[in-house]
C-alpha cells in the first residue's frame, strides 16, 4: 500500500501537495470573508501567460530546460497580475467586473499564443492547467517550500490586521490600518499560492483547493481562526488524498483533488445537523 513512496517523484509530488493543501486555505479564508473568490480564477488564468513568458525567456537563454523556467515567470506574472486585478477592484465594482472578464480572457488566450510561439503546443499547457505529478522537480519543491514558508508568514503572521481588513474595510481605514497595502498583500499572496500549485492542482483549479476547504470549514465552524485552521487541515487531506490516487489510476491530480474536496462538501452539508450535535456534545465535555 505504501509503495509510492518508494518513488523519488511521489515523494516530491506528495511534499508539494501538503505544502499546496497547507498554504492554499490559509489564503482562501480572507478571499472569502472579502467575498473575492474570484480573485484565484483570475490570477491562473494570468499565470498561464507568464509559462508562456518563462518559455520564450528560456529560449532567448538558450536553456536546456524551458519548464525551469515556467514557474518562475508564472510567480512574475501572477504578481503582477494580482496587483492589476486589485487597482481595478478599487477603481469601482462596475468598471472592475469588465476589466477582471477581460483580464481572466486576456491572460489565457496570451499563454496560448505566446506558448505556440516559443515553440510549444497548446497541449504543453495542459500540465499547468490541471496538474502533474510527473513535471514535480527538486527546483519546484525548493520553490514550494520557500514561497508557502512567505506565504504562511504572512496569512497567520498578519491574521489580526488583515482579519479586520476582511470584516470591516471601513473600520480598518478608520482605525489607521494601511487598507491598500494590506489589500495589495492579499492579492499578491494569493498569486504566489497560484504558482506554487500549478504543478500538483493545476492553474484552473487551485482557485478551488483556496475556496471549497474554507466554504466546508464555515458551515460547522464559527469563529475566524477555527475556520481557517480546518480550511488547512481539510486542504491537506484532500490534497495528499487525491495525490496517492492518482498514483494507482491515471487520473488528473488536479481534478481528482477538486472532486474529494467538492464530495466532502457535499457530505459535510449532508449530514451537519449531527456533525453540529457532535461539536456540541464535545464543547459541553
Amino acid at each position: 500500500m505504501l509503495e509510492f513512496l518508494a518513488s523519488p517523484l511521489m515523494v516530491r509530488a506528495l511534499i508539494v501537495a501538503v505544502l499546496v493543501g497547507l498554504s492554499a486555505p490559509v489564503v482562501g479564508t480572507y478571499l472569502v470573508q472579502r467575498q473575492l473568490t474570484l480573485l484565484g480564477d483570475g490570477i491562473g488564468h494570468i499565470a498561464l501567460t507568464g509559462v508562456a513568458m518563462g518559455w520564450l525567456a528560456a529560449n532567448a537563454a538558450n536553456a536546456a530546460n524551458r519548464d525551469a523556467w515556467a514557474v518562475p515567470g508564472a510567480i512574475v506574472a501572477s504578481v503582477l497580475g494580482a496587483l492589476l486585478i486589485e487597482w481595478m477592484r478599487n477603481r469601482g465594482r462596475s468598471s472592475a467586473d469588465v476589466a477582471l472578464a477581460l483580464v481572466f480572457y486576456g491572460g489565457i488566450a496570451g499563454g496560448v499564443i505566446l506558448i505556440g510561439i516559443a515553440g510549444g503546443t497548446t497541449s504543453t499547457l495542459t500540465s499547468y492547467l490541471f496538474g502533474s505529478i510527473s513535471t514535480v522537480t527538486e527546483l519546484d519543491v525548493a520553490l514550494t517550500v520557500l514561497l508557502c514558508i512567505v506565504i504562511l508568514a504572512i496569512g497567520l503572521g498578519l491574521k489580526p490586521a488583515l482579519f479586520v481588513l476582511c470584516h470591516d474595510e471601513e473600520h480598518a481605514r478608520a482605525s489607521g490600518l494601511p487598507t491598500v497595502f494590506l489589500s495589495a498583500v492579499i492579492a499578491v499572496t494569493a498569486a504566489l499560492t497560484v504558482s506554487v500549485a500549478m504543478r500538483v492542482v493545476g492553474a484552473l483549479l487551485v482557485s478551488a483547493l483556496m475556496i471549497i476547504p474554507v466554504a466546508i470549514s464555515q458551515i460547522v465552524m464559527r469563529s475566524f481562526r477555527s475556520t481557517m485552521y480546518l480550511a488547512m487541515g481539510i486542504g491537506v487531506i484532500v490534497a495528499i488524498t487525491g495525490l496517492i490516487t492518482t498514483y494507482f489510476y491515471p487520473w488528473s491530480p488536479g481534478a481528482t483533488i477538486v472532486l474529494y474536496a467538492v464530495s466532502l462538501y457535499v457530505l459535510v452539508v449532508a449530514f451537519r445537523p449531527a456533525i453540529l450535535v457532535v461539536l456540541r456534545w464535545k464543547t459541553v465535555q
